[in-house]
């Protein structure tokens, strides 16, 4: 490694009081406007020595308290996220409900897709319940996710409420009798009379 090469007016701004120039550059004076900030360094210097023996402890414990002050505020945050995660499908709710009053009861590809919308995106929801809130958990089990889960699939199973009303009203659900005349056993007829039941 090359050393370095000092000429005879090179002055070497990292110096310590052992090198030739630390006497003269002690001498002159600051430049404008930096004597303040000289003698703010100063009394820095000579208050971090002093609180450095004395206040180790109380700067250890606001430390320790600033860090669980911010520790609560990650915690709340994660937990205001989780609950907005939470009430985002009663947000979709009022909106999916005026498109299928707007697509009407007869049968047509619109209808159709907006209910089948209204179906499969709450059941996928609420497989993939887990998988959402995964990204609010915390570690230590400070973030409590039980009513934020609760909140979602309800209001998910709201959303298939709704999906499926619109599906009975269609008659795409088999909810009246003529739907099952499919399996009901007829019986045979054991004798036959030309007599018409009164």
């Amino acid at each position: 490694m090359a050393s370095k090469v000092r000429t005879r007016w090179s002055i070497d701004l990292n110096l310590t009081e052992n090198d030739a120039g630390y006497n003269t550059l002690q001498k002159t004076p600051c430049p404008l406007g930096m004597r303040r900030v000289a003698a703010m360094e100063r009394q820095c210097a000579a208050s971090s020595n002093r609180s450095n023996n004395n206040n180790t402890a109380a700067a250890d414990s606001a430390l320790a308290a600033k860090d669980k002050k911010q520790q609560l505020a990650i915690v709340a945050k994660k937990q205001a996220n989780a609950m907005a995660m939470a009430t985002s499908p009663g947000k979709s709710i009022m909106m999916n409900g005026f498109m299928m009053y707007m697509s009407g009861s007869s049968l047509n590809m619109w209808s159709l897709n907006v209910t089948g919308m209204s179906i499969l995106t709450p059941i996928k929801s609420i497989l993939g319940m887990n998988f959402a809130f995964k990204k609010f958990e915390d570690p230590d089990g400070k973030v409590d996710m039980q009513m934020a889960k609760v909140l979602f699939a309800l209001l998910n199973l709201i959303w298939l409420g709704v999906g499926l009303y619109k599906m009975s009203k269609m008659r795409l659900l088999p909810t009246t009798s003529a739907d099952w005349s499919g399996s009901i056993y007829w019986k045979e007829m054991v004798e036959v009379s030309s007599i018409p039941p009164l």
